[in-house]
């Protein structure tokens, strides 16, 4: 039985009411209603999903990593804008970008859609018009009927007076020359700290969402200084959410081509295209072969030089084996430049298991006196039971405070390293690389210790320090070159 012309119309209203129901709720839904032409893929599912997590305030401060041409900017910023605006029209948003002209040119697109009449069927959010007493400009645009407003700024624009509630960074570098040029790197970062986020309070969010080019970028210098939690695979985003402290950024590093298991957020398997509707796994690879560097930067999330570094990703750990033994092995600071760097690791029980398992790090240039305690605290907390000192500038004299201290229940010992730093670094860095596991989100717990070790260049020349892995290869020595004598080594 065929519906009548009325019973249809009926239908067609119905169905209109429900997506406008779920639009005022659903930033997915508010996309799909208010763009025609847009299709969900299952890549945008997982990304509106995130971004909606934003906009009902359940995550204060977010990055998303995301490819090029993959819709990004429409979800993060056409959309998520007007759709956070409506839910709350007393919201003061910043839309900021790489240059004024590319946040204007947002702003009038956000202008369109919340002049649609579809948006207005959804909120009652108005902007201000030309017959207004409120501000209706390129760069700023208030809100008619609530105390919000939506400012527009490109990179050293000004946000003086102007009290920020969402700050949306969307490309902060127009292209690579940009992006990897230290003078801009650097310009950029100071912006951020001192024009945005001064204008930031309590309550405020900040949401960073481009295609990575430089390591250098704003999202690296945050991972510098341990503000980024980088969702692992086997996070459970809720857990990340009630357990991480409000000026800790959660990030979600979304690859092009998928390398690492599947999780509960992108469940896609190793190997496959994340948007193959319109970037095929044929068309990326097609991509890949061109500039292996520059697809790992810009359509993986990874911008560093892999094949100019001596380390290939290490291997992590989420929950520990059963420990036989707990050790500790330093390497003092040589001048004042220099990085103490004490590691604390332990042997697997299982003989069967050849890894050392890295359980806590000290890595700092602070003078001695902080030095000498915190090694010794660090050893207490980990409940360290043999520790080796490298005795050479001053180790001695370190090693002896420290023995004095917890010399009782923890054997420590000195020694000479005579050996040339450079040559064992780079022949026993193979080794190193597959033994030597460390803890999930290392990143995030030593971030100073991981930028070392994660760009550690085959060019000596190229590396400010070797502290850090002057002491990873002295563990892996400690535990395996000293035992060759008696048959017990590791290929």
């Amino acid at each position: 039985m065929s519906l009548t012309d009325a019973e249809l119309l009926e239908l067609e209203k119905l169905i209109e009411l429900d997506q406008i129901d779920k639009s005022k709720v659903d930033l997915l839904e508010f996309t799909k209603y208010t763009f025609d032409k847009f299709i969900a893929s299952d890549f945008h599912r997982m990304y509106y999903n995130v971004l909606n997590r934003f906009a009902k305030k359940e995550i204060p401060r977010l990055i998303i990593s995301v490819p090029p041409q993959h819709g990004k900017s429409e979800g993060s910023t056409r959309r998520l804008t007007p759709f956070i605006s409506g839910q709350n029209p007393n919201k003061k948003i910043a839309v900021c970008c790489y240059n004024a002209t590319v946040a204007e040119k947002f702003g009038r697109e956000i202008k369109g859609i919340m002049d649609d009449e579809k948006y207005s069927k959804i909120f009652d959010t108005k902007l201000a018009d030309q017959t207004s007493t409120k501000t209706n400009t390129q760069s700023e645009r208030e809100i008619e009927n609530g105390e919000g407003s939506l400012k527009f700024v490109g990179v050293g624009g000004s946000l003086t007076s102007y009290t920020v509630d969402v700050a949306i960074l969307d490309d902060l570098y127009k292209d690579y020359q940009d992006a990897t040029s230290p003078v801009i790197s650097d310009r950029v970062w100071e912006w951020y700290l001192t024009v945005l986020s001064t204008r930031l309070h309590n309550n405020s969010q900040v949401l960073i969402v481009f295609t990575r080019w430089d390591s250098a970028d704003i999202i690296g210098r945050l991972e510098e200084q341990g503000l980024v939690y980088t969702l692992g695979i086997d996070d459970d985003i809720d857990d990340v959410i009630k357990n991480i402290d409000r000026e800790t950024f959660i990030k979600l590093n979304i690859e092009a081509i998928k390398t690492s298991e599947p999780s509960k957020l992108d469940p896609r398997e190793i190997g496959e295209a994340l948007f193959p509707e319109k970037h095929d796994i044929e068309k990326l690879r097609g991509i890949q072969k061109l500039d292996p560097s520059k697809f790992d930067a810009l359509f993986q999330g990874d911008p560093r030089d892999k094949e100019g570094l001596l380390y290939s990703p290490f291997n992590t750990y989420d929950t520990l084996p059963q420990l036989k033994i707990i050790k500790a092995y330093t390497d003092t600071a040589d001048e004042g430049k220099d990085y103490l760097c004490s590691v604390v690791y332990g042997v697997a029980l299982n003989p069967n298991d050849k890894n050392l398992y890295i359980l806590d790090i000290l890595y700092t240039q602070k003078n001695m006196e902080f030095t000498e305690k915190a090694t010794i605290q660090m050893h207490i907390k980990n409940k360290v039971t043999q520790s080796r000192i490298e005795s050479n500038n001053g180790g001695k004299g370190f090693a002896r405070v420290i023995k004095k201290e917890i010399g009782l229940y923890c054997n420590v010992s000195w020694f000479h390293q005579s050996k040339n730093k450079v040559a064992r670094i780079f022949s026993n860095s193979g080794s190193v690389n597959r033994l030597i596991i460390f803890p999930k989100n290392w990143n995030s717990k030593y971030p100073e210790f991981y930028k070392n070790i994660t760009n550690f260049k085959k060019d000596i020349a190229k590396n400010k320090n070797d502290d850090a892995e002057d002491t990873i290869t002295g563990i892996y020595e400690s535990e395996y070159l000293t035992n060759q004598n008696q048959g017990y080594k590791i290929q």
